[in-house]
């Protein structure tokens, strides 16, 4: 949601920036270290001011009135941007809606400290703000109970109700391993080389870290491993893109129950350990903000619903609770 920034001393700072001048916010900010603040007209991008904070590192813009704009990220290309409201629901598996201004885009490369001033950025910021295409948030919901199918020029249907993966032989629950390129019924070749086949019986299914590499790979272009080791992309499971994925950890695993819900934005990946190794991470999910009720709330594909949910059957979809998910989570990354 968008935030108000109270300027102390106002007069004096904002003649202070519009002079160019590089100033410091007062030490009551939440930030760890008092935060620069430096008013940019960016290549045709006016009056906007770009506040460097910490924990983690980044550069929030704001208007002249205080209120959040964007929020950059250091070394992640994840970038949070105030639009217009909606409203994300899924009547079948829960009462609670999300209803948030945030839209969360990719960069075109990771964010570095300054990169305002970059020749690439004005354009982008520029198109970025006014774009209301599917962003993570919205193609994240494209894969729910009853989302309607949708095909590319090719053929591909590459949106519509996944399921999370065939029935076990035993006939009790459902197969994991069931990636991206399973759902689409693709060969791929990944960024660390070899190219993979999918699996015919699988066709239609992601598991939890398929499915996230469904909406930031296949969908939006972030490059994909077939490994679970440090590389040029997103590793295959949910333990890996903890430890290796590329962006910023936020909340590191400490091998118990996490409850640093402020380091979160939306958009980030949340991970949890909820089978029978308490040192591995098992499932990931992405976080999808406050819901109406106060909670936060992530999304993620789960065998007990069959497939990507935000909802609370077989265990809410909430970090906060004290339920199943709630206590298990572990740790978050933001790509």
């Amino acid at each position: 949601m968008k935030r108000k920034g109270m300027l102390v001393g106002a007069g004096v700072a904002v003649l202070a920036l519009l002079a160019g001048v590089v100033v410091f916010w007062p030490q009551e900010s939440t930030d760890p270290v008092p935060s620069a603040v430096e008013q940019v007209s960016t290549q045709g991008v006016p009056e906007l001011i770009y506040e460097r904070v910490n924990s983690p590192a980044r550069t929030i813009v704001r208007d002249r009135d205080g209120s959040v704009v964007a929020t950059f990220t250091d070394d992640a290309r994840s970038a949070l941007i105030n639009g217009s409201r909606r409203t994300f629901s899924e009547p079948k598996a829960t009462a609670a809606t999300v209803n948030t201004s945030a839209w969360v885009r990719l960069l075109p490369q990771p964010w570095a400290a300054g990169a305002e001033k970059a020749g690439w950025f004005a354009e982008w910021f520029r198109a970025a703000r006014q774009d209301t295409t599917p962003d993570v948030l919205e193609i994240a919901t494209q894969y729910t109970i009853d989302a309607p199918d949708e095909k590319d020029a090719k053929g591909v249907r590459f949106r519509g109700d996944a399921s999370f993966g065939p029935v076990k032989a035993s006939g009790a629950g459902r197969q994991e391993q069931s990636d991206f390129n399973d759902y689409l019924g693709l060969p791929w070749t990944f960024a660390n080389g070899p190219t993979g086949e999918p699996d015919r019986g699988r066709y239609g299914a992601v598991d939890c870290s398929g499915y996230v590499r469904l909406v930031f790979g296949y969908r939006l272009g972030m490059p994909l491993l077939n490994t679970n080791t440090a590389g040029p992309g997103l590793p295959r499971r949910a333990f890996a893109i903890s430890e290796f994925g590329p962006g910023v950890q936020l909340v590191t695993n400490e091998r118990r129950r996490a409850t640093d819900y402020a380091a979160l934005q939306p958009g980030d990946l949340v991970f949890f350990e909820v089978e029978d190794d308490p040192e591995t991470l098992d499932h990931v999910g992405i976080y999808l903000g406050i819901d109406d009720r106060g909670r936060h709330r992530f999304i993620s594909s789960r065998e007990r619903i069959n497939g990507p949910t935000m909802g609370d059957v077989g265990g809410t979809s909430l970090l906060d609770d004290g339920g199943m998910y709630s206590t298990a989570w572990r740790s978050a990354r933001r790509l």
